[in-house]
């Protein structure tokens, strides 16, 4: 088979796996800043940037899966089919998605097939999976067992001890030369039986040879809380450039009995004047997160003489600065941010502005500090005059 044969990459996500705790299924689950699903097409695109991504997900999964491939590089979404629906069980799943492919024109040749929970598939694995189904039609990577197994009765009896040196831990993406995996999958459909378990097994069922090629231990799958952990640890230290950026804003009072903070409604005697919705404590913020990517400041991106901003809500400006920084593979690791005025009073309100903030840049509230302190009838903000917020944001990025 050719080195430039058309290649795609099937990712299975219509489970219902919620071991993992939070209530979502785990694919859908937010691991720093993205969800699980996220995390998993940009590891495959990153690894075949050429390759074709379909996602096989739940019926009911329409607004999680489209808030999720919303997460993506511009580059990941470019390479995105519209999801197929998977079925009851994961075989059936991964036959609708090839199914799918198959209706391309023209189809791919070569189909990788992916758990939607392992995130860590690189380059190197998903290069060793193309280069394995190009030789063999059908392969699987495997690790060597480290443990002893033993097989045992009902009654918890060892019966056997299998040789560990024929025995392999299989992971995903299984590789396939295309048309060989199709017809499987339609020909043990068209038997019925029981639920296989994974691709090679359905390769096997057909009568083909499955090869083995090399795994990798840091390609684990997802199931348990611990797991995720292990995730948020491994991402983590991948998050090495540590910045702080600064933003500061001012706004005069004007018309309103109203003032925007952290996109909350405050009660207050006057509104705060300005091109947008005058929200000075989301415009500190949205400057601080963009001073910490390098990436101008929130006129650069929403100049006050472009009319489509007269009277925007300032949480669009602080959702683009937070999103900037997803983008860029990074997290922001907390925010810290001060209210200067003599009025209105801010402390009634602070839980409902952080919780506000938390929201917009999609991050969980104890990483959002909210302060406010008065000038001492000193200066602008002592005569009333307007208001006053300076943030520090700081944000963790891929060291380049």
């Amino acid at each position: 088979m050719s080195s430039s044969s058309t290649i795609a990459i099937l990712t299975v996500a219509a489970g219902r796996g919620v071991r993992a705790g939070d209530g979502l299924p785990k694919q859908y689950r937010p691991l720093l800043g993205k969800s699980v699903l996220a995390h998993t097409l940009e590891s495959m695109h990153a690894a075949a940037p050429q390759a074709a991504l379909l996602v096989a997900i739940h019926a009911d999964d329409a607004a999680l899966y489209g808030a999720s491939s919303a997460e993506l590089s511009e580059s990941a979404r470019s390479r995105l089919l519209a999801p197929a629906i998977g079925g009851a069980t994961r075989q059936q799943s991964v036959r609708n998605g090839l199914e799918a492919l198959a209706a391309l024109s023209p189809a791919p040749d070569i189909v990788l097939i992916q758990d939607a929970a392992r995130p860590f598939a690189d380059a190197a694995l998903v290069g060793r999976a193309i280069e394995a189904a190009r030789a063999h039609g059908a392969a699987v990577p495997g690790l060597p067992l480290a443990d002893t197994v033993k097989q045992i009765d009902t009654r918890g009896v060892v019966t056997a001890t299998p040789d560990r040196a024929s025995l392999r831990f299989v992971q995903t993406p299984q590789a396939f030369v295309f048309p060989l995996i199709l017809a499987a999958h339609r020909l043990v459909a068209g038997r019925g039986g029981a639920e296989l378990t994974d691709d090679g097994m359905v390769a096997e069922a057909a009568g083909h040879e499955v090869h083995v090629f090399a795994g990798d231990p840091a390609n684990f799958k997802l199931t348990t809380p611990e797991d995720f952990l292990r995730a948020r640890d491994r991402l983590l230290g991948d998050l090495s450039d540590i910045r702080t950026g600064q933003g500061y804003d001012v706004h005069a009072f004007g018309p309103g009995a109203e003032v925007w903070l952290g996109g909350v409604p405050v009660p207050h005697s006057h509104g705060l004047a300005g091109h947008s919705d005058a929200d000075v404590l989301s415009h500190a913020i949205t400057d601080a997160l963009l001073g910490a990517l390098a990436d101008g400041d929130i006129g650069k991106h929403f100049p006050p003489s472009d009319q489509q901003w007269k009277g925007a809500p300032s949480s669009i400006f602080l959702a683009f600065a937070a999103k900037r920084v997803r983008e860029r593979g990074g997290l922001i690791a907390h925010v810290d941010a001060t209210i200067v005025c003599e009025a209105p009073k801010v402390g009634p309100h602070r839980d409902a502005i952080r919780e506000s903030l938390a929201k917009i840049m999609e991050i969980d509230i104890d990483r959002v500090a909210v302060k406010a302190t008065t000038s001492e009838r000193l200066g602008f903000t002592g005569r009333q005059e307007g208001m006053a917020a300076l943030a520090l944001a700081t944000v963790r990025l891929p060291f380049r």
